[in-house]
């Protein structure tokens, strides 16, 4: 065992200077911050989920390395020490000899056994949190894990064990940060991994490189995990022997570089050259989440592969797309297919200083087991009602059927423009424009339209370039 004094230090990352911050955003790098610890005061490294208490005696895995940081004085009646390993001393901790059973905590007996290091995985998307999580935000499974454009960093006031691998390959990120060093190069992060400190750490059979490309294109970069993602979902369905829960809703949704199956819905872009991520983004969450109609929303946006029949069936010629996915988190339902219908008018009206070509949503269906929206969808008392409305809306479609018919005899029949449309509803909420958020960036400074909450379609599809189409058809007519 190697007993080191650990000095306290000032956090190099939490001291940051707002300039480096600005630099970090114009290059678009994310922060991911490693979670877990390997800290002797942390309960949850002890089988019982407490620390040893005075006169325990304590086991350590005999046959794993790991380094432990001790944050404090423990009186002890027995220890063993793994083969290969350290403790890291904190300012006044420490060791002392205790009689056993001489505290009434320890009457049991039981020796207090340190959990095995070598769980935390680092494809496990709950060991990692983001830099820039803001509320309302949330990343897909696959994001959650540092993407190749991304600056990792290790707890610099903890100690940590990391497993790299089995089986997903090299993994790269923009850079490493541990033990107070910026590893930026791959002979550097080789040499620290080589080393026994490095071993102590990180462990293995994957690798792990650096590199220090960030991601330079406004309109976001891909996280490149697709190859990892079996690995990504692997981990974090663990806990639940592999599988993912049922979804509570009908019809539900699995975005890209989810594991599972979500309720809510997907709003997918495609953008031209003048399109900015970030600036969407903050667009989205100040301009819509923020209504008090939609706070029970969550929303992930990133850019992500399309997938090649989604290509093929609406003719786009990009491999890549802007996806929004929006989740409901509270006991309402049916805030997210708001949402997205506002979403899709909003690029409607702005599509074009915005940057975004085309959108489709896609919605989830109604919930399951119970409530209002349930019970459209559930056989029971009301099936002959849900009859009745049928029959009646299928008798309608035939009568303007019929009358489309007869108005393209008389030649007047003819596309109406959306200046012409109806006036919205007089229930409908409205979104708001702040002067102070907006002054910086015309885009953002568009007006938020006001939403259609009377459709009950569960795929839409919005083109802001059809207007055109529109008015050759009129002037033809």
């Amino acid at each position: 065992m190697k007993y080191l004094v650990l000095g306290r230090s000032k956090d190099p990352v939490r001291e940051k200077s707002a300039q480096d911050r600005r630099c970090a955003v114009l290059t678009r790098a994310a922060y991911k911050f490693w979670v877990p610890n390997t800290d002797f005061n942390a309960a949850t490294n002890w089988s019982q989920n407490r620390t040893p208490c005075a006169g325990a005696t304590v086991e350590f895995p005999a046959d794993k390395m790991v380094s432990v940081l001790v944050r404090e004085s423990h009186s002890i009646s027995d220890m063993l020490l793994p083969l290969d390993g350290e403790f890291v001393l904190a300012s006044g901790a420490g060791f002392s000899a205790l009689d056993a059973g001489s505290h009434l905590d320890c009457s049991t007996g039981d020796p207090a056994l340190f959990r095995d290091p070598d769980r935390f995985r680092w494809h496990d998307p709950r060991l990692w949190r983001s830099g820039d999580a803001a509320h309302g935000l949330f990343s897909v499974d696959a994001e959650r894990v540092p993407c190749s454009h991304d600056d990792v960093v290790f707890p610099s006031d903890a100690s940590f064990r990391v497993g790299l691998g089995p089986g997903a390959g090299m993994v790269r990120v923009r850079s490493v940060r541990a033990l107070g060093q910026t590893f930026t190069r791959d002979e550097d992060l080789a040499a620290f991994l080589a080393s026994r400190a490095g071993r102590l750490r990180f462990h293995g059979p994957g690798a792990l490189s650096v590199g220090p490309e960030a991601c330079a294109d406004q309109s976001g970069c891909v996280c490149g995990h697709a190859e990892a993602q079996p690995w990504i979902c692997a981990a974090l369905l663990q806990p639940l022997g592999g599988r993912c829960p049922q979804a509570a809703c009908r019809d539900p949704l699995r975005p890209e570089g989810q594991c599972c199956d979500l309720c809510g819905a997907i709003v997918s872009l495609t953008h031209g050259p003048a399109f900015d991520l970030q600036r969407y983004r903050a667009r989205l969450l100040h301009a819509f989440l923020a209504l008090p109609q939609y706070q029970g929303l969550q929303m992930a946006v990133s850019k992500v592969p399309r997938q090649p029949r989604l290509r093929e069936a609406s003719g786009a010629k990009a491999d890549t797309e802007i996806q929004v996915v929006l989740v409901e988190t509270g006991p309402e339902t049916g805030g997210a297919g708001r949402l997205a219908r506002a979403l899709l008018a909003d690029i409607a009206e702005h599509g074009e200083t915005l940057g975004v070509l085309s959108a489709t949503a896609r919605e989830s269906g109604a919930p399951v087991g119970g409530g209002s929206a349930a019970g459209l969808n559930a056989p029971g008392p009301h099936a002959g009602l849900a009859g009745g409305l049928a029959a009646v809306l299928l008798l309608s479609l035939l009568a303007l059927l019929a009358g489309a018919l007869l108005r393209c005899r008389a030649g007047r029949l003819r596309w109406r423009r959306r200046d012409e449309a109806d006036p919205a509803p007089a229930g409908a909420p409205l979104g708001f424009h702040n002067p102070v958020f907006y002054a910086a960036d015309p885009a953002e400074a568009l007006p938020v339209p006001q939403p259609d909450f009377g459709s009950s379609s569960r795929s839409y599809f919005v083109n802001p370039l059809f207007g055109e189409a529109e008015a050759e058809a009129e002037a033809e007519a």
